[in-house]
């Protein structure tokens, strides 16, 4: 069917028709383009997403990723991102296939459809003309043959008319023939006029409107065409990227089965495992007999000496702890001098029993109240002045447990020797080139890089001698070493036998440095040591100043980690007031100070001294 012949009176209609076409291809550009804007908001707040969850560098949550949930977790981000791109490749793509292809196709579309109704109105502004002018034609015709008429009909009465000349009647014969010539005349050119008409209005409604319209028909359905061919095209542009959106969503699954539970359990043994011994069985306590109790094994002095203070260790097999290091929780706990104090003597005689059997009133500590605190609380340091408050962290990690340091050590000399080899590359390029001036001078001076050469074989060196530190920190924490050399024990702020007058008031029982454990000497000789000098970053530290003095009421025997023994009738210096714990800080002389219980000893407080703080 062709709109030529079915629709040849229908010029208005196809012209508003085929208009409204190029509105809804339009109003289709428009869809698209929204969607694409669309897509590219998905995929920019699905990057956002993604990098919100990103691990931050140096940061806690990227020791966190090391876990397999975590890393799937990291993989499923980063598909995330893949995924985000193929929005943006559908963005993409709509819109330089359709949107930009489209757009073009509707400017062609509207000049094309310009210029075929621009032919249709031309074609019928001749036929007006040529209609107007068979009117005219027409009309002079009319006009012509009504003078003629009249002219006849004028002649005729003139002729009949017996009282009018001959001349007169010869006058109206020759206006009647002029006026019947001029009627013929006019009826030749109407005749030729309307045959013309005919032809043109043939041609014009058999010829020229079907031909226009037959274009224009065929334009309206490339139209059509071509929205259909972009509505494939938007669902092929979906379907391209499906199966890599499919992977994507096919990685984030391979992900999820790569999580292994006991994996992630053993990094978490790994990471926190302190490499501490269980604490073993509690002794009973007879309180149906008295006991005397022995000297106190860490107490840093002895007040029956001869006036050298001493450091003791007990006859029992186990080992003994580094001092100034924190001590695992519940060993701090079970053995801390945080727990209850002992009351005092029922009497303040001298042949009372030190350290006696505790009053009925004051009950001991039931265990899962211990394990209870533990559960709660932070492990407490009771060195006095060995240790800055707020200070760094040591250089060979002795601040933590035995297994978090071996790790620390370990990571520590990988770094060291990753820059010894890095540093070891660097001096033989600089010697190749070296080599390669020295045959070929025009190139270079040789001697410019012996400054160059000589430094990087001064940090080679320095990293050597650091990583070589490093090892033997972790050989003795491996148990490779048999024990360390005194200097690393002046290092570590071991004691030194040699130089009684700096003994410093730590407890026993403490982590060494690299978190292992030290065997008991039992040798000859080596019942006794003393401290030496501190690492710098203690030598420093300044003694806490006295608040006031105190009067010891009874004989006390310290045998817990801090304690110190004091002798009835003895007067010391209060360096710090009980805090509500039922013990008071107390100090000898510059080298010996501890706790003692509160209940033991009379105190005088000096308001004005600075740092008095009374604890209710």
């Amino acid at each position: 069917m062709s709109w030529g012949t079915e629709l040849w009176d229908q010029f208005d209609n196809l012209e508003k028709h085929t208009q409204w076409g190029i509105d809804i291809l339009e109003k289709y550009i428009k869809f698209v383009k929204e969607r694409t804007e669309i897509e590219l908001s998905y995929a920019k707040q699905l990057r956002n997403l993604a990098k919100k969850y990103q691990p931050k560098k140096n940061s806690k949550e990227e020791e966190e990723y090391r876990y397999t949930a975590c890393k799937a977790f990291l993989s499923t981000l980063n598909e995330m991102n893949d995924y985000a791109g193929q929005h943006e490749v559908i963005s993409e793509n709509m819109t330089s296939n359709i949107t930009v292809e489209l757009a073009r196709y509707v400017q062609e579309l509207k000049q094309e459809r310009k210029s075929y109704f621009h032919d249709g109105r031309k074609a019928q502004q001749h036929i007006e003309i040529c209609w107007k002018q068979l009117e005219s034609s027409k009309r002079r015709f009319e006009r012509d043959c009504k003078e003629a008429d009249r002219a006849q009909q004028y002649f005729e009465k003139m002729d009949a008319d017996i009282n009018v000349t001959k001349a007169d009647v010869e006058k109206a014969r020759q206006q009647a023939q002029v006026r019947h010539q001029m009627a013929e005349d006019s009826k030749a050119d109407y005749s030729s006029i309307l045959q013309k008409f005919n032809h043109e209005q043939h041609e014009y409604y058999y010829t020229h409107i079907p031909n226009i319209f037959q274009k224009i028909q065929e334009m309206e359905e490339r139209r059509i065409v071509r929205i259909g061919e972009s509505m494939k095209t938007y669902a092929e542009v979906d379907r391209q990227v499906i199966p890599i959106i499919g992977k994507c969503l096919d990685e984030i699954v391979k992900a999820a089965e790569s999580i292994d539970q006991k994996n992630d359990s053993q990094l978490v043994i790994e990471a926190y495992k302190s490499g501490f011994e269980p604490p073993g069985d509690i002794e009973f306590e007879d309180y149906t007999q008295p006991m005397k109790r022995t000297v106190s094994d860490n107490s840093l002095s002895n007040f029956r000496g001869e006036g050298k203070p001493e450091l003791k260790f007990g006859g029992k097999s186990k080992g003994k702890l580094w001092p100034f290091i924190k001590k695992n929780k519940l060993m701090s706990l079970l053995t801390s001098p945080h727990q209850p104090p002992p009351p005092p003597p029922a009497s303040a005689s001298p042949s009372a029993v030190p350290n006696g059997p505790q009053s009925p009133k004051q009950q001991k500590e039931p265990l899962s109240h211990r394990f209870n605190e533990f559960m709660v609380s932070k492990p407490k340091i009771h060195c006095f002045r060995s240790l800055k408050r707020g200070g760094a962290t040591p250089e060979d990690f002795s601040n933590l447990p035995p297994e978090q340091r071996r790790k620390k050590l370990q990571q520590k000399v990988d770094e060291l020797n990753k820059e010894i080899q890095k540093e070891m590359d660097q001096r033989d390029a600089i010697t190749k080139m070296k080599d390669v001036y020295l045959k070929n001078p025009q190139m270079g001076d040789p001697a410019s890089l012996d400054h160059k050469l000589t430094e990087v074989s001064q940090n080679i060196e320095k990293l050597r001698l650091e990583a070589q530190k490093f090892e033997a920190w972790l050989a003795e924490v491996e148990g490779r070493l048999p024990a360390r050399s005194e200097q690393a024990r002046r290092q570590s702020g071991m004691f030194d036998a040699q130089n009684p007058a700096t003994v410093n008031s730590c407890a026993q029982d403490r982590e060494s440095p690299d978190g292992s454990y030290t065997e008991e000497q039992s040798q000859e000789g080596e019942g006794k040591v003393l401290a030496t000098d501190f690492d710098d970053e203690f030598d420093e530290e300044e003694p806490l100043p006295a608040i006031g003095t105190c009067k010891a009421l009874y004989t006390f025997e310290g045998q817990n980690e801090g304690t110190i023994s004091v002798a009835e009738g003895e007067t010391l210096y209060v360096i710090e007031e009980d805090k509500g714990d039922g013990w008071t800080r107390i100090r000898r002389n510059e080298d010996e100070e501890g706790y003692v219980p509160t209940s033991y000893v009379e105190v005088y407080l000096d308001k004005n001294a600075k740092g008095a703080k009374t604890y209710i």
